[in-house]
């Protein structure tokens, strides 16, 4: 997994709807055998993946204006941010299923659009040529998308509790501390058994103390 591009926008018609727009870019090795008997090949391919889908992402009818230094503008300079969500994917490393040389017939042009953050990770690079085999390559992705967005949270906040006694002092005496025990009278004496705890079974008599 090399990296995704996203492009948010709103759904017309449906307000607090976007649409996310990804494309998955995937870094392929392939080992090619140019004879039955040789050492195989190793070739680096990249693969791509087109996905959309219509999130929530909630309305937001006010600007944003923050002081960010890794922005566009000159560092410190506020500016008005659009009220559009992030979208955000999680990705885990994709599972090879499938891979098979084809055939094109006629020859097609196999050109796509590769960013230049992409095409780095590969030596050389990437022209548009006519092919008459390709590798199709299936891969499962699994994958989570989410919208987000900044929001305020109302968090109550209680004054501290500043103690208006004074601590009494005690005796360090433990024969003291023991005098201020209760005598544990319940300790030493079975709990007495209900009547209501009584059953009878069987025709046989139940006797209670």
């Amino acid at each position: 997994m090399i990296d995704v591009l996203m492009d948010v926008e709103s759904v017309p018609f449906n307000k607090g709807f976007y649409s996310v727009d990804m494309t998955f870019y995937f870094a392929v090795q392939l080992d090619v055998f140019q004879l039955p008997c040789l050492t195989p090949t190793a070739v680096d391919g990249l693969a791509t993946f087109n996905k959309k889908v219509i999130l929530y992402g909630s309305e937001g009818n006010v600007n944003v204006f923050t002081s960010d230094t890794s922005s566009s503008c000159n560092p410190g300079c506020n500016y008005g941010k659009d009220v559009t969500p992030r979208a955000t994917v999680q990705v885990v490393q994709p599972i090879c299923l499938s891979c098979k040389l084809l055939d094109c017939c006629p020859p097609r042009d196999c050109a796509i659009s590769i960013p230049m953050a992409v095409a780095g990770k590969f030596d050389g690079c990437f022209r548009p040529m006519e092919t008459t085999r390709v590798v199709e390559v299936t891969l499962g992705v699994f994958s989570i998308v989410s919208l987000e967005r900044i929001v305020q949270m109302m968090i109550p906040v209680y004054d501290f509790s500043i103690p208006d006694k004074e601590c009494v002092q005690t005796n360090d005496d433990p024969c003291e501390l023991f005098k201020r025990i209760k005598f544990p009278v319940n300790e030493f004496f079975p709990p007495r058994l209900n009547e209501d705890d009584c059953e009878v079974e069987d025709d046989d008599s139940c006797g209670c103390n």
